[in-house]
């Protein structure tokens, strides 16, 4: 706790990460115009292009905006690292992580919309997935340790940013400018996010790096899960896990993608470059192979995962994927 103080003036410094409310994005401004006079012909346009996606790029979008509608699990785990009793405090960190979490916020509420006006998928099996998501809760394996939760935000605001990307051009190739774009701005919002946790960790590393390489490695001891790992729609208890393979078969995220994120904080944060002893060094030692280790697995584990059967989804009206 007392690095997160000292990262107090670091945190003001990089506040500018956030947008002024009055200049952000709102969902609205990518959705049909109800209020519009020819707000039917908005919709059918809508709807029109929205037919041109996939059934298992739906999949994979409905996934991505379960996992971003548990928004509520996020903050949670984030308030413990830096708590604010009284909710309204003025301080750098909480400043940012209100901020941050209006900014996400936004996120869950577009795809939502998005998929409701498609009129494409189950909206009442999304929803209780949601429900149930929420309720699960959620654990970063930070284990208490503020700088590991920070390690573990930058990895999941990559490994999002990579994800959003991904459909954006996967929606774009199938014919749904609408989809793509908003893919597209949210991942950039991702990217801005990312930021922010990436120089926070890296002024960490700069201030107690044995620790902070300490903290790096018990986070990737094991597979870093996504943050929508404990969703479930009350049928199928493993529906994360064959979410997971529709999204690296159809490369949104991958193996590959896990191990490029590992090398790009570990080249980011100048892991390799750190002089360091004992225990640290031999962390820093385990953290620098970890990205080889990866790639060396995944056509491997593509061509298994490719081989496995497609199994049915409850959030579009049973369709195999």
């Amino acid at each position: 706790m007392d690095l997160m103080k000292n990262l107090e003036g670091f945190v003001g410094e990089n506040l500018d990460l956030l947008t002024p409310v009055e200049q952000a994005w709102q969902p609205t401004d990518f959705l049909p115009d109800l209020t519009a006079s020819d707000w039917s012909e908005q919709m059918a346009r809508f709807r029109t292009t929205a037919m041109a996606i996939p059934d298992e790029l739906l999949v994979v979008l409905v996934g991505n905006m379960v996992t971003e509608e548990a928004l509520p699990n996020y903050s949670v785990s984030l308030s413990n690292i830096v708590p604010d009793p009284s909710g309204v405090a003025t301080d750098n960190w909480s400043q940012w992580l209100r901020g941050w979490t209006s900014e996400e916020n936004r996120h869950g509420d577009l795809l939502n919309a998005y998929l409701r006006l498609t009129g494409r998928v189950d909206m009442r099996s999304v929803e209780q997935t949601i429900h149930h998501l929420i309720r699960n809760g959620f654990n970063s394996n930070y284990q208490g340790d503020p700088c590991a939760g920070l390690i573990y935000a930058a990895f999941q605001e990559r490994a999002t940013r990579v994800s959003h990307g991904n459909v954006a051009k996967l929606a774009s190739q199938s014919g749904d400018e609408n989809l793509s774009r908003i893919c597209r701005k949210i991942a950039s919002e991702e990217t801005r996010h990312e930021t922010f946790y990436t120089r926070v960790v890296g002024q960490a590393m700069d201030q107690d790096p044995e620790n902070a390489i300490l903290a790096f490695r018990s986070m990737l001891r094991g597979i870093v899960a996504m943050p929508g790992r404990r969703m479930f729609d009350g049928k199928d208890p493993d529906l994360y896990d064959h979410f997971a393979v529709v999204a690296q078969r159809l490369g949104v995220y991958t193996v590959t993608s896990y191990a490029q994120i590992i090398q790009h904080l570990i080249e980011t944060w100048g892991v390799a470059h750190r002089s360091l002893t004992g225990k640290a060094a031999k962390a820093q030692d385990y953290l620098c192979k970890q990205a080889e280790r990866y790639t060396f697995f995944a056509d491997e584990i593509a061509e298994n995962l490719a081989r496995q059967p497609h199994v049915e989804f409850s959030w579009i009206h049973g369709v195999r994927a």
